[in-house]
């Protein structure tokens, strides 16, 4: 693709993402538009995991945008959602789920008008900390280890690179024990792959140190320990709810998902 055609590509792309967003946002009472709300899956997800989520903040108002990660790292994740949302003009609260936690808060500082983080169940790293070894330095022996299932593939390059999902027989437990089954049994068969290297690179940045943040614990996860979101989201000084859910838990409980976007976006008034 020459760079012309590049750069009529990526204004193409702006200008959609701009429309988008004019013509979804709604005032909040005082003539304002609301923020958009930028929505980021993590890994063994995609983004139709907020469809129950993002119906709900549509009904109050908030312009909505699901971002498809694509979970080949956290450089390269935060770097793809650094560039989707230079086409988003305005205030925007970033919510992320699991390893989005950390994509969120990596790439926050480089992106114009984040009101506020939003932490669903997720990661939240400090500078320099990779999310293997929180992992390791935050051990609970009531979360067992991911049924994790590791793949190598061949880049066109010719080099190796390695995918980790989980085993889809024992996905509902890990991953989503209090959603329905046929709905959990969909989630395992269509869940995508994180590059194992996600695990390993450390943030490079710490969005909450400077940006408002808000946190929700999944009091059963079994994919992140309750322990370690609870740690997080304290260090990070979030506003902190919980509830009793998978980890999954914007598709079990998306009320209380949506409920506290709500009071990320009300807090930042």
């Amino acid at each position: 693709m020459s760079n012309h055609s590049h750069t009529g590509l990526v204004a193409s792309v702006k200008a959609a993402l701009a429309s988008l967003v004019s013509h979804t946002a709604e005032g909040d009472g005082d003539g304002q538009p609301k923020p958009t709300v930028v929505l980021v899956h993590g890994a063994f997800a995609d983004a139709s995991g907020w469809e129950a989520v993002a119906a709900r903040l549509h009904r109050r108002g908030f312009p909505v945008l699901a971002v498809p990660n694509p979970l080949r790292g956290l450089a390269y994740d935060t770097a793809y959602v650094q560039g989707l949302l230079a086409g988003v003009e305005g205030p925007k609260i970033l919510v992320g789920h699991s390893y989005a936690g950390a994509v969120i808060s990596n790439a926050a500082p480089s992106v114009a008008d984040v009101d506020a983080l939003v932490f669903v169940a997720a990661f939240v790293p400090d500078e320099g900390e990779a999310l293997g070894g929180l992992l390791e330095t935050h051990p609970d022996s009531t979360v067992p280890p991911l049924p994790q299932q590791v793949f190598q593939y061949t880049r066109p390059d010719g080099s190796t690179g390695t995918e980790v999902w989980l085993d889809q027989a024992q996905f509902a437990t890990a991953f989503a024990a209090d959603v329905d089954a046929a709905t959990a049994a969909y989630l395992a068969v269509s869940q995508r792959p994180v590059a194992a290297e996600a695990f390993g690179e450390p943030a490079t940045a710490a969005g909450w140190k400077s940006t408002p943040s808000w946190a929700l614990v999944a009091t059963k996860d079994q994919a992140i320990a309750p322990s370690l979101e609870r740690f997080m989201a304290q260090r990070a000084g979030a506003q902190i709810s919980e509830v009793d859910s998978s980890h999954a838990v914007m598709v079990s409980h998306p009320e209380v998902v949506a409920q506290v976007i709500e009071k990320a976006y009300q807090g930042t008034r």
